[in-house]
């Protein structure tokens, strides 16, 4: 088994799209701080508005999560990679350039988000396949736990930067940096020598021998036919079937929760926008420690077991969170607790969750299931940013945060009453 760091330097191309991810996800970790905040700050906006802006950033999923995969299987993963990131260099530089212009509204930060959106689907689905074509199946833990280590020190970085360019420039001009960041991502990518074509995936992407090809409707059934295999085939196997269903419980409460933090610190608690930035900060800290454990506590507890410690670890923050009351020395204290754990869960199921899907699936359905996944787990999100803005404003901010973290207690309770509990290994975990 290759270090998780040294599976860098064995596999170029995969360093290449590393760096990527890395660049990319320092400018996306700004504008988790930034959006909300231009939205809460310059435009004012309601629980009900924010609750709209997180639905719309995670309704590509829903909309278009399952043809997704079929389209990005008849395309090149490099070139679907390089087309996101400039997309969605151009849509995030229109933020700052229209509150320069003093025309920002609150449906540009809706389109803008939907539209990346977008990109970012197509993006995660081709990377996520690419993957296990870049550095074998034998070494995808130490690649994943590598990502997602990267990731974890990033946002840090990035919220920590988010918050102290919204403090000296303002909100829509500090997402000017993570537009700036998927330029040179893209620029970044361009150079994978390896095109990322999965040969028995196309072939499946085309009309069989014999089948008829002009119709549209022969085009479409074939379409459909394609997507409803990535469908059964998550379906029928009972460890894919357990993940997709915990994840998505979670995912849908996860965000109702989510699309209210910003708000439950700024007008809950009071914090000003730079504490807010050093809070999401504090999550990202936690997450980089998460990343870098989660490969070793899987080797003791296995993918199953150490997935739902990380989903109970993150269902927790909430319950946490809303408790701050009191002295602010006191909140603050409750809020770096609440972080802590909203940060060091998800790593934990997110480099397992990965991990199995890419072990257990074949190459030449890999991007159908990961579609699933995105269509099932990320398109129940903008459902749960709805539901979280609608109980944010009926409900309250603080009864919010602990009715969406016993929502997230749920999904892991799936998990435990399935075969995840006791999943230690995964075919074709070992070797070189």
């Amino acid at each position: 088994m290759l270090g998780q760091w040294n599976v860098l330097a064995r596999y170029p191309d995969f360093l290449k799209l590393f760096t990527a991810d890395t660049i990319s996800g320092w400018g996306s970790s700004i504008s988790t701080v930034a959006l909300p905040l231009t939205a809460v700050v310059v435009l004012d906006a309601s629980p009900f508005q924010m609750g709209l802006l997180g639905a719309a950033t995670f309704l590509p999923h829903l909309v278009l999560g399952l043809p997704a995969g079929v389209w990005v299987d008849r395309m090149p993963y490099r070139r679907v990679l390089v087309l996101a990131d400039l997309a969605r260099a151009l849509l995030l530089a229109c933020i700052p350039v229209l509150a320069v212009l003093g025309m920002l509204a609150m449906w540009h930060l809706y389109a803008v988000a939907m539209l990346a959106g977008v990109g970012t689907l197509f993006a995660t689905l081709a990377a996520m396949s690419f993957v296990p074509l870049l550095v074998g199946r034998a070494h995808l833990l130490e690649a994943n736990s590598a990502t997602v280590q990267s990731a974890s020190i990033v946002q840090t970085i990035g919220a920590a930067t988010g918050g102290a360019l919204v403090q000296l420039l303002t909100a829509p001009i500090a997402i000017a940096a993570d537009a700036f960041s998927f330029l040179v991502a893209g620029l970044t990518t361009m150079w994978i020598r390896t095109p990322g074509v999965v040969a028995s995936g196309a072939e499946t992407s085309r009309p069989l021998a014999g089948e008829a090809t002009t119709p549209d409707n022969s085009s479409k059934q074939r379409l459909w036919s394609l997507v409803g295999q990535g469908l059964r085939a998550t379906v029928a196997d009972p460890i894919l079937r357990a993940i997709v269903a915990s994840a998505t419980i979670g995912a849908l409460a996860g965000q109702m929760q989510s699309v209210m933090l910003v708000l439950y610190l700024t007008r809950q608690l009071g914090l000003a926008p730079g504490v807010v930035g050093i809070a999401i900060a504090v999550s990202g800290g936690a997450a980089v420690l998460g990343a870098f454990v989660a490969g070793p506590v899987t080797g003791r507890l296995g993918h199953g077991p150490t997935f739902i410690a990380g989903g109970l670890i993150a269902s927790t923050a909430g319950l946490v969170l809303a408790t701050a009351t009191g002295p602010l020395p006191l909140v603050l204290g409750i809020v770096l607790i609440g972080q802590v754990l909203a940060g060091s869960g998800p790593p934990l199921y997110a480099v397992n969750q990965r991990t199995i899907r890419q072990s257990l699936v074949a190459p030449e359905m890999l991007t159908r299931i990961n579609a699933t996944w995105r269509f099932l787990v990320f398109g129940a999100q903008p459902v749960g940013a709805l539901l979280g803005g609608v109980a944010g404003g009926v409900l309250g901010l603080r009864s919010t945060m602990v009715v969406a973290s016993v929502g997230m207690l749920t999904g892991v309770a799936v998990a435990v009453m399935s075969p995840l509990r006791t999943l230690r290994t995964l075919p074709g975990a070992s070797g070189t």
